[in-house]
């Protein structure tokens, strides 16, 4: 009954403080055949008992060890998890989420180079597989492990392309003679036209000698 005020008498008051601690369900139940009271729902008698400060002795939470009232009973055909849209989405035995990294699985780095997921244990979270540049991967599997100071650099310019012919071993220092920028004056290799890269690359290559020779020189002196 809403917008009516409620009365109850003595007894029902008496009553209901008594039994308080009743689920609502029952609360209601008992005291609508008990004293006749079709006009109170059991909504009434829960804001009744709210303000009346009576409490129930149930906290609503689970206790520790606790069962669920529902636990081992299945749903119902064509409710909750064995509804028809709950199913489309349920794993199928054998299913692989859609994140999941197999083994030989390529990914693009935010650089733009190729990486590769190799059998190889994580170093530093101890995985059993690893991602490493997948250019220098296959490179090294022809020519070896690439020498200290040493570097590999695309030939055609394209970091995706990871055939081991496509890469160019050329010494660390090298490599930032081929950024261009007005500074160098010279043009960035890997925007330069075809025809232009192995002149950039000559160019590179005989400026880091020169300083080479000129830092040697002077620390002979």
């Amino acid at each position: 009954m809403k917008g009516k005020w409620i009365s109850y008498s003595a007894a029902e008051m008496e009553w209901l403080e008594a039994n308080r601690t009743l689920p609502i369900g029952d609360y209601h139940r008992v005291f609508s055949s008990t004293f006749q009271r079709d006009d109170v729902s059991a909504v009434n008698l829960h804001a009744l008992r709210k303000r009346k400060g009576w409490k129930t002795g149930r906290t609503g939470c689970f206790v520790k060890g606790q069962v669920p009232v529902n636990k081992g009973v299945p749903c119902e055909p064509g409710k909750g998890g064995r509804h028809p849209n709950a199913r489309r989405t349920q794993f199928k035995a054998g299913g692989l989420p859609h994140n999941t990294k197999f083994l030989g699985h390529e990914r693009v780095s935010k650089d733009g180079y190729v990486e590769i997921s190799i059998d190889e244990q994580n170093p530093h979270t101890g995985y059993e597989r690893r991602y490493v540049l997948k250019h220098v991967y296959l490179w090294e599997q022809v020519n070896g492990p690439i020498p200290d100071g040493m570097c590999l650099k695309s030939v055609d310019g394209n970091r995706l392309n990871t055939d081991p012919a496509n890469w160019l071993l050329i010494p660390r220092g090298v490599l930032p003679r081929l950024n261009g920028g007005r500074a160098t004056r010279v043009m960035a290799y890997d925007t330069a036209p075809d025809e232009l890269k192995p002149v950039l690359m000559t160019i590179a290559r005989v400026d880091h000698k020169a300083s080479e020779l000129r830092r040697g020189k002077q620390e002979g002196k």
